[in-house]
């Protein structure tokens, strides 16, 4: 079954190793361990390791707060989305579910092609828009042949039961390092809310090593989750996995 639908872009550039690395708990490759809290905490990763610099030295580090500065007519997304089995993680900072080869994004009357590699999931959300905080974020990440990424960025606030995150959390991995495969098929499609309109700016990854050269773009329109949905994700992967806003420095955000 396959299902296509259009929005306007939300996007990442960077290396996709170090983005997958950055999911990953530090010990499966050779980093320091990091956190969200504590002595291992946002505030401290960019001294736990040499490799994790620039989340204290870089100067377009994300997430930030979304005030529009530039009306841009950005061009459109074409997602063309399979249904995809049920191949989710629990890698101790957040809840990722995996997706197979054939979903794909494709960026307005370029043409660029992106092919979707996976989604996760923040809570409290890591950007906020206009100084509004959200109970969670999604980040549907993706990868043309050039190593480049494309990361959708979806908010997701309390209120009405999302159907496919009650499809994905029936089977979220309860301890970090676990994983499970369902054959349930879920359409990934429907964590995009119908109104598509988003922000875009320059920044970096939002976990170590932070990472900049990351094109990113955030719908403007939230999605719903209930305070169930909300309360199960927290209870696997901890309070709180977002790292703070951080400063807009020279960078300009379109809209």
């Amino acid at each position: 079954m396959k299902t296509k639908k259009h929005v306007r872009p939300v996007s990442v550039l960077g290396s996709v190793m170090l983005l997958v690395f950055s999911q990953l708990p530090a010990a499966e490759h050779g980093t320091s361990h990091w956190t969200y809290e504590g002595a291992e905490g946002p505030e401290h990763w960019g001294t736990l390791s040499e490799a994790y610099r620039m989340c204290s030295e870089g100067s377009n580090q994300s997430p930030i707060d979304l005030v529009a500065d530039v009306d841009a007519s950005l061009p459109e997304l074409e997602f063309e989305y399979y249904s995809n089995f049920v191949d989710v993680i629990n890698n101790g900072h957040t809840i990722q579910q995996n997706i197979q080869p054939g979903s794909f994004l494709k960026i307005g009357k370029s043409g660029e092609v992106y092919q979707l590699k996976q989604l996760h999931f923040h809570s409290p959300a890591e950007h906020t828009i206009n100084g509004k905080s959200f109970a969670m974020e999604v980040h549907f990440v993706h990868m043309n042949e050039q190593g480049a990424l494309a990361v959708v960025g979806v908010m997701i606030e309390q209120g009405q039961a999302q159907p496919v995150l009650n499809q994905l959390w029936a089977f979220m991995p309860e301890h970090a390092g676990d994983s499970i495969q369902q054959p349930v098929g879920i359409e990934t499609t429907d964590l995009l809310p119908a109104t598509r309109e988003y922000f875009a700016y320059n920044g970096s990854l939002t976990t170590p090593p932070c990472s900049e050269g990351v094109k990113w773009m955030v719908l403007k329109t939230p999605i719903e989750a209930s305070m169930e949905q909300i309360s199960l994700f927290k209870s696997r992967v901890g309070e709180a996995n977002n790292r703070p806003v951080q400063p807009h420095n020279a960078r300009l955000i379109l809209d």
